[in-house]
């Protein structure tokens, strides 16, 4: 089985043998969402960001530090083998979509160590087409292309909204989604982190280092965090929310191999711990931060093991 035949549309792009992994076009944080007409606005979806390679009549998903999570992401690359395309290369998000169009990355862990039929690649922009690098073309006239050829597939299609940056925010966190993303309309595809794409999300969030957990009589009582400053670990809190009896007994078992008898921060805290050679990533949520840098009511979402 091939994929489908290219359209007979006239070539975009620029001529160029396939690249193969692109480093992601990553949004920056900002605390307002930008208003007028030369943005256009996004859901910010909670699942893993993956690039998607069609090419010599095989897809393969690229995590956002370019691992071949492929076997991982089996149903998102069968829904992509239908794309109308001979060869492409898809920036999208992995996600478990809920009734209520919400996504949630705890849901999409938990759902990974099952049959994974739930997840959904959301696609939202294209880097490369039937043989042509498109990444210099204007963001909107990609997402036109990226529309053409996942028409028909199980591959779903973020959409672009034209409204201003607030109220987009405004109904974002009221019916529950992450956040928002904004682009330039008429930008490039630029790899690395930018200012034609930003994001405001509507809780905050962090990738953190895991320093050590703790016990409370046998049972388990949260992680302690860490911010890598430099060469240096340090310290920014103790989560103990967002564990499930599952959720915490497997988080247990992968620290376990990672024990040390000393504190892996820079300087060390009056806490007493477990402590781990910090090699794990958590995502964590929280409301604020302190002016130490401390996460304030954080909220444990899983591990980023695409990190």
């Amino acid at each position: 089985m091939a994929f489908q035949r290219e359209s007979k549309s006239a070539a975009i792009g620029v001529k160029v043998p396939f690249p193969g992994f692109i480093e992601p076009a990553l949004a920056s944080p900002i605390e307002r969402v930008p208003a007028g007409e030369r943005w256009i606005h996004e859901i910010k979806f909670d699942g893993y960001r993956v690039q998607v390679h069609l090419a010599n009549e095989a897809v393969k998903v690229f995590t956002r530090r370019g691992y071949d999570w492929t076997k991982r992401f089996r149903k998102v690359a069968d829904d992509a083998w239908h794309i109308k395309a001979a060869s492409a290369i898809i920036d999208g998000e992995v996600v478990v979509p809920a009734v209520d169009g919400t996504t949630d990355f705890s849901v999409l862990q938990n759902e990974l160590k099952g049959s994974s039929r739930k997840i959904v690649l959301v696609a939202f922009d294209l880097l490369y087409l039937n043989g042509h690098d498109i990444r210099r073309l204007p963001l909107v006239q990609r997402k036109a292309e990226l529309k053409k050829i996942i028409a028909g597939s199980d591959v779903q299609f973020s959409e672009s909204f034209e409204i201003e940056g607030g109220e987009m925010l405004a109904h974002a966190c009221k019916v529950g989604l992450e956040g928002v993303v904004s682009k330039v309309r008429d930008s490039i595809y630029a790899s690395g982190r930018g200012n034609n794409w930003v994001k405001k999300t509507c809780a905050q969030r962090e990738t953190l280092t895991i320093a050590g957990f703790a016990l409370d009589e046998g049972k388990w009582d949260g992680i302690y965090l860490g911010r890598r400053k430099g060469a240096g670990l340090i310290y920014a809190g103790k989560v103990d929310h967002g564990f499930d009896k599952a959720s915490a007994t497997e988080l247990q078992s992968r620290l376990k191999p990672l024990i040390r008898k000393s504190q892996p921060y820079a300087k060390r805290i009056a806490h007493k711990g477990i402590w781990v050679e910090p090699k794990l990533l958590a995502e964590i949520e929280y409301r604020a931060k302190s002016a130490e840098g401390k996460v304030r009511h954080p909220f444990y979402k899983g591990l980023r093991e695409d990190l």
